[in-house]
């Protein structure tokens, strides 16, 4: 007997030059479906899966492969004298290639509008179970799940040299390709029944592109996008100009979305090393750029800037003098892109950064395992703040401390921001003692702490922060408080005019 190929796809893709080559290469099509209609169609000969069966497809399709007349033909091992024997007794012809993909469930998932119903239909079955049936059975059955194999498939078939590296190759795709659909269903259910840490944490990710290399040449990385994501994401972003993001570029990059976000006037972002070295909000977003630049010119230098509005000529101009990896932004007037394009490395990319980030677990692996947690999408507000000192904060130092408090949410722990009007001034990040954060922001900032408010991702554990603050001149401080020497802290306050706020949240930042 020739040989047999059972094809049954969802993407219909190149299928019927496939299945036409393959008919040419001596192979018999076995079908179902709309496949075997699209098939014949197309005037190529192929035969229906019930005629193989002796069963009719029932349930809407829901049943039609399911059947051991083709799972038989998939698993018995030619090598096997006893499963030949039995595949005899009982009729069953070898089945030697399968061509399957599997009903569009995550196409459905993102469909707007779309009923339970749908979604539960779009769960395939029989197309997974074939897939799996073949690639266990690789030695003997040769399995294609992409339609991206089919050229290197067909080359090797019309040569005869469907190799066992090959065959094993396309089996270790499908199980990719299975896990990877069923990780999307699982997480569908965990959604649906509320199962926020289940026994076992199913993700899923698919690959974007290959990396130069990690963090250091010396490792190896790529970048994947999760299949299902929600709302703003970088993955998504339309890269208009420059050579390909590094590791170390995405990182910093995804940092600046994060901040940028904080912030619904025009703002800008300056980030180096996954911290923000300035931030500026403004009424124009040239102004917003000219701040978070003067924030801190000599770091910048190399960094990422993020910004929510689309990019003019004017802001354009102030980007061009100097040297960025990439200018992350809504959009680049053609004015905007001529300018910025005329150098060779800038990365340009196009992404609608006041669209909301959905809320999504952070994933951190450790060695054997991973911590997963709530991404910190915390906000306070005005009415939020506790004033625990004798004097209250201004509005204008209210509307500082508010934007302080955004910015230290996104540096590393322990963290001191000290902003003022609108700008952040001094940045002082992951130091191992909070008050060596605080003399680094206030010895940044110089003369400009003298004014300005500080904010702390965390409480005081003791008042040195704080009389290191007031020495700097600073007026106004924001801090979550819950310290059980908090009050040392609010008398040094009250002894200096100063005015303090409790936000009851802590922005740890690791």
């Amino acid at each position: 007997m020739g040989k047999r190929a059972l094809i049954s796809v969802s993407d219909k893709t190149g299928i019927t030059a496939f299945a036409k080559e393959l008919t040419e290469a001596g192979y018999e099509i076995i079908s179902t479906g709309g496949t075997l209609k699209t098939i014949q169609e197309a005037g190529i000969a192929a035969i229906a899966i019930d005629e193989v069966t002796g069963f009719p497809e029932i349930m809407d399709g829901r049943v039609k492969t399911l059947h051991p007349k083709v799972h038989g033909g998939l698993l018995g091992k030619r090598s096997n004298p006893n499963h030949m024997q039995q595949m005899e007794e009982n009729e069953i012809n070898p089945i030697d290639m399968v061509v399957v993909n599997l009903y569009p469930f995550k196409q459905t998932l993102l469909k707007e509008g779309v009923s339970k119903e749908e979604i539960i239909e779009n769960i395939d079955i029989g197309g997974p179970t074939m897939l799996r049936s073949a690639a266990k059975n690789f030695e003997d059955v040769v399995v294609v799940v992409n339609p991206a194999d089919y050229d290197a498939v067909l080359d090797a078939a019309k040569k005869d040299e469907l190799s066992i590296e090959l065959r094993q190759q396309l089996a270790a795709k499908v199980f990719q390709h299975t896990a990877n659909y069923d990780a999307m269903i699982a997480g569908y259910f965990a959604e649906q029944t509320g199962e926020e840490f289940p026994e076992t944490y199913t993700v899923t990710y698919e690959k974007v592109q290959n990396l130069r290399y990690g963090e250091n040449p010396h490792q190896i990385a790529a970048f994947y996008a999760a299949p299902l994501r929600d709302g703003v994401s970088l993955a998504s972003a339309e890269q208009l100009h420059g050579k390909e993001l590094s590791y170390n570029n995405i990182q910093d990059a995804n940092a600046a979305l994060e901040i940028i976000q904080e912030y619904d006037m025009p703002a800008a972002v300056a980030v180096k090393h996954m911290n923000p070295c300035g931030i500026g909000i403004a009424r124009d977003l040239s102004d917003a750029f000219k701040l978070a630049y003067d924030a801190d010119p000599v770091s910048i230098f190399g960094g990422i800037v993020a910004l929510n509005r689309e990019v003019d000529k004017q802001t354009a101009e102030q980007l061009s003098e100097i040297f960025l990896e990439i200018v992350l932004a809504p959009d680049f007037t053609e004015e905007a892109k001529e300018i910025l394009t005329r150098k060779k490395n800038i990365r340009l990319l196009a992404l609608d950064t006041m669209r909301s980030q959905a809320i999504a677990h952070k994933l951190t692996t450790v060695s054997g395992g991973a911590l997963i947690q709530h991404q910190d999408t915390g906000q306070v507000v005005s009415n939020d703040l506790e004033v625990v000192t004798k004097r209250k904060p201004t509005e204008q130092e209210v509307e500082d401390l508010l934007f302080a408090w955004k910015a230290v949410k996104h540096v590393k722990s322990n963290a001191i921001v000290l902003a003022k009007d609108n700008q952040t001034v001094g940045v002082g990040a992951g130091q191992m003692n909070r008050v060596g954060s605080a003399k680094i922001a206030i010895e940044q900032a110089g003369e400009k702490a003298k004014g300005s408010v500080l904010a702390s991702d965390a409480f005081f554990p003791m008042p040195d922060t704080v009389e290191y603050a007031i020495k700097a001149g600073v007026t106004a401080i924001i801090q979550p408080g819950g310290s059980k020497r908090d009050q040392d802290s609010i008398d040094v306050c009250d002894e200096h005019g100063i005015a303090m706020v409790y936000t009851s949240m802590r922005h740890f930042k690791h």
